[in-house]
């Protein structure tokens, strides 16, 4: 069966179908004050369409409510772009209108992505009396020649400062690290990580600078205005990392997160186990476990389609092959691995077979092990998990 795919305008029936059981949303903020060099994702430097844009994720949100119509909520995710460029009053707004059209659970996860320099001390109160119970940090580094090669908007010293008072009113916060940074010693390295120990935070998600195509980055290293990412000190830094934190009681649970206990993300880890989610704003991603579905990457467009209550949304049914390559890509990155009895359920004795045959290459070279009928990487192969999973990819089926 080939792949069937969807897109352009959709009327405002469901383009998922209904889900069941408990799922998550996405709601994306496409703006940002300025532009990171590394960063590709949608964003718009102009807030003049920012009160059309929340009004046009509220209408999504209205007009999407039949897909978790059996599914309750559990967390409720604020990413972007940079989330916290909006109003307290505009991310009640949005909270709202959640809970005005699908059913929530008792206690969900409703997470912020922040900036720094957004978390001025009288902010940080106003957003522990609301609904939001968790904030994800974006410090990147706490040096300052790191966050003006990656034109952060924030400084070393607004890093801290809002960390100092967030940690007074939440008790969930992550903060985001980035290591591979031209220019930083792994000696640097580790200080960064201990300033961020110091702040007693529950959960640190850390990435390694990566080179995209048409970024600025990408450009200044062309150039040779930026000397080009080193991928062996990335990988020591990695290594590093993880010793640091599992020494200080967090466990790595993901490939780039990393947690104390009870403190997971659950928005997250609901991805990562396959769990349905709703993707609401421009480019945003929806995942049902057998389509997924992304929403246009232009703020423009996707505010028209909606005042016309359309869904500018592009829809893509999954083969058996999909789904499994899917499951084998998540599931390697986590602590929970690959399930051997879940790929023969899910999709049968031949790619429980192929799955077998195909790890074998990799548990000889100690990058994988078997242990309770659960495949997972070694701590050797941890930094490999993505190209690994690649090659137990599934390929040229028909069904």
């Amino acid at each position: 069966m080939e792949k069937q795919s969807r897109k352009g305008l959709i009327d405002s029936s469901s383009p998922l179908g209904k889900l069941e059981g408990a799922g998550g949303i996405y709601i994306h903020i496409p703006f940002c004050k300025q532009a990171c060099h590394y960063c590709d994702f949608h964003f718009s430097t102009s807030l003049k369409k920012k009160d059309e844009l929340v009004n046009a994720l509220v209408k999504e949100i209205e007009l999407r409510k039949s897909e978790f119509k059996s599914t309750t909520v559990e967390t409720i995710y604020f990413g972007g772009g940079t989330p916290s460029l909006l109003t307290n009053e505009e991310l009640q707004f949005l909270i709202d209108s959640v809970y005005n059209n699908y059913k929530v659970s008792k206690n969900p996860e409703i997470t912020l992505e922040a900036n720094p320099d957004d978390l001025s001390k009288d902010r940080i109160i106003e957003l522990s009396k609301s609904k939001i119970n968790r904030l994800s940090i974006g410090i990147q580094s706490f040096f300052e020649a790191d966050l003006k090669l990656m034109n952060r908007a924030h400084n070393a010293t607004e890093a801290k400062a809002c960390l100092e008072e967030a940690t007074k009113y939440f008790n969930n916060i992550s903060l985001d690290l980035i290591y591979g940074i031209p220019g930083a010693s792994n000696e640097q390295w580790l200080q960064n990580i201990d300033m961020a120990l110091g702040f007693g935070v529950p959960h640190i998600s850390s990435y390694a600078l990566t080179v995209e195509p048409k970024t600025a980055l990408d450009s200044f290293i062309k150039k040779g205005v930026i000397e080009d990412v080193d991928d062996e000190q990335a990988h020591e830094q990695f290594h590093l990392l993880k010793e640091k934190l599992e020494a200080s009681g967090f466990i790595h649970y993901e490939l780039s997160n990393f947690g104390k206990e009870g403190f997971f993300s659950k928005n997250n880890s609901a991805y990562w186990q396959g769990k349905s989610y709703l993707g609401i704003g421009p480019s945003a991603h929806s995942f049902n476990g057998k389509q997924r579905g992304w929403n246009v990457r232009n703020n423009t467009k996707y505010i028209k389609a909606l005042e016309a209550n359309k869904l500018p949304i592009e829809i893509e049914t999954l083969t058996q092959t999909d789904q499994y390559n899917e499951y084998i890509m998540t599931g390697l990155r986590t602590i929970w691995g690959v399930s051997i009895q879940k790929v023969e359920n899910d999709f049968g004795i031949v790619f429980k077979d192929y799955l077998i045959e195909q790890a074998e290459i990799f548990i000889n070279q100690q990058l994988l092990y078997i242990e309770d009928k659960h495949i997972r990487v070694t701590k050797k192969g941890q930094f490999l998990s993505d190209g690994i999973a690649s090659e137990l990819f599934k390929i040229n089926l028909t069904c």
